[in-house]
């Protein structure tokens, strides 16, 4: 199996020399470059080719989303994909972020092997069908993720709390074989929390948070525009299984439309 290209920027040059050091390790990555100032990602992408960046927001001369519009502008060859790895949680921030085409947003302080596992997980993805802030192709179709990832930041979801995460593996699992709603406790919960190293009752907590916390600000009438139709009354909050089901149930619906 060919090794994951990664390319690092961050202005702080002991976290950078840490990823260089933790990254350079894996067998499954080949570590192309580290720069540390936002104007020299371009011509380093270029050079170098990498498959994934992982680059903090605030730089010098260019913060990174002056470097998200610049790999946009760029082919779609040459253009990584990219995690932001930052100090900043602002949820306004995350949502600029994904919308100008990140496809992971972690907060410092975090995990080594977690960021490991993103990279893996973000390699695997297929290419997005449209590109942040243009239009997408005739007959073009989102995937499933990007139905899942637009869905979640439009509720208000942040990208960096454990729930989201948590929600969308159970809703891909859901999609994949619906009969595991009926066996939630006893498949859904345990199988997630295999998946990210952790328990069955905290994954249910991390997502009874995340939806508490898109019932709290208001954007369901954003997600009703979307459809078209009410989705979701704030008057209805539900359960960790009726959000899973009513996500994956739309989904399930647009994708055989």
């Amino acid at each position: 199996m060919d090794k994951i290209r990664v390319m690092l920027a961050d202005d702080n040059l002991s976290l950078l020399r840490l990823l260089s050091d933790f990254l350079g390790r894996k067998g499954d990555i080949e570590l192309v470059a580290a720069v540390s100032d936002g104007v020299e990602i371009p011509d380093a992408v270029r050079q170098y080719a990498p498959q994934i960046l992982v680059m903090d927001i605030i730089m010098p001369r260019r913060d990174g989303f002056m470097t998200l519009e610049a790999l946009g502008a760029m082919d779609a060859a040459l253009r990584p994909r990219v995690i932001v790895l930052t100090g900043l949680a602002r949820d306004d921030f995350i949502m600029r972020a994904i919308a100008l085409g990140a496809s992971y947003y972690m907060v410092k302080p975090f995990d080594m092997e977690l960021l490991h596992e993103r990279i893996l997980e973000v390699a695997r993805e297929q290419p997005a069908s449209i590109l942040a802030g243009s239009a997408p192709a005739e007959g073009a179709e989102e995937s499933v993720d990007e139905q899942i990832t637009n869905l979640f930041l439009t509720l208000g979801i942040p990208a960096h709390i454990k729930g989201y995460q948590y929600l969308r593996e159970a809703v891909r699992m859901v999609l994949e074989n619906h009969d595991v709603i009926n066996r939630i406790t006893k498949e859904l919960y345990p199988g997630i929390a295999r998946r990210f190293d952790t328990s069955a009752s905290k994954v249910e907590r991390a997502m009874r948070h995340a939806i508490e916390v898109a019932w709290t600000r208001g954007r369901l009438d954003a997600v009703n525009q979307m459809y078209g139709y009410r989705v979701f009354a704030r008057e209805d909050k539900p359960t960790n299984g009726e959000f899973i089901a009513m996500v994956s149930d739309k989904l399930a619906v647009k994708k055989t439309a």
